[in-house]
């Protein structure tokens, strides 16, 4: 598959990534009431409010934010949810079963994008992909899993424990933090991955339950007629500032 321009369309929504200090604290991981670092008080939020109409009408306030520093990505999900269950704990488990929050990026001349998804206990899935084209078998045409190794290396928090089960149905308020090193990123895709005020990447940032017992769907940037939240070419902008 040939590489897609990097280029968003003219009317993509914007994340604004704002600077962050490396040296930064980034909060520390229990149970709620738990509150990110400070770092996060020049953050701009956006909105995901694009619900999908396959959902079972159960719509939760969900607000992220991206930070960077040279060494990393930061992005914080902030959710007023309902019907919040997590069970998956082990690295690349399905947690887009669970309550989750999920940040694809694609960084600026690489040939694919990376998917870090995270259930509300903090257990990461990850993966870049070239080809989304799906299998039959399952999976993608063109795809890595980020080995464990790199896995490690993502920081994530959370507000909630580590496993949520019963489901809650609260209202419940969450969240989850991760800290992504550049460097996974040009392992893994091989081009240079270090922004600077005025960059551009391409993004999209999406939280699902598919099995709630009220599964929800919910984008920054649509997608489209059909829930595939693999479509790189509908990804909004993030710009560095």
């Amino acid at each position: 598959m040939a590489a897609e321009s990097a280029a968003a369309p003219a009317a993509a929504p914007v994340c604004v990534a704002r600077r962050a200090d490396a040296g930064a604290p980034f909060g520390s991981a229990g149970a709620a009431p738990w509150a990110p670092g400070p770092e996060w008080a020049g953050a701009e939020p956006v909105a995901l409010a694009a619900h999908r109409a396959e959902g079972s009408g159960v719509r939760p306030r969900v607000e992220a934010r991206v930070l960077w520093d040279d060494e990393s990505l930061r992005v914080r999900f902030d959710l007023r949810d309902r019907f919040v269950r997590c069970v998956r704990t082990r690295y690349l488990d399905m947690v887009c079963r669970d309550s989750c929050a999920e940040f694809f990026v694609r960084p600026a001349g690489a040939a694919g994008y990376f998917n870090f998804e995270m259930n509300a206990g903090g257990t990461l899935h990850a993966s870049y992909v070239v080809d989304p084209r799906r299998l039959p078998q399952g999976g993608f045409a063109d795809w890595t899993p980020v080995p464990e190794e790199w896995g490690r290396r993502v920081e994530v928090r959370h507000s909630l424990p580590r496993t949520v089960d019963p489901e809650m149905p609260g209202p419940v308020d969450w969240c989850v933090c991760a800290r992504i090193p550049l460097a996974l990123l040009e392992a893994l895709s091989g081009v240079p991955c270090r922004p600077a005020p005025g960059a551009e990447w391409r993004a999209n940032l999406y939280h699902c339950a598919d099995e709630s017992s009220h599964p929800r769907w919910v984008q920054w940037t649509d997608v489209g007629p059909a829930l595939d939240f693999h479509q790189p070419g509908r990804f909004g902008t993030l710009r560095f500032a």
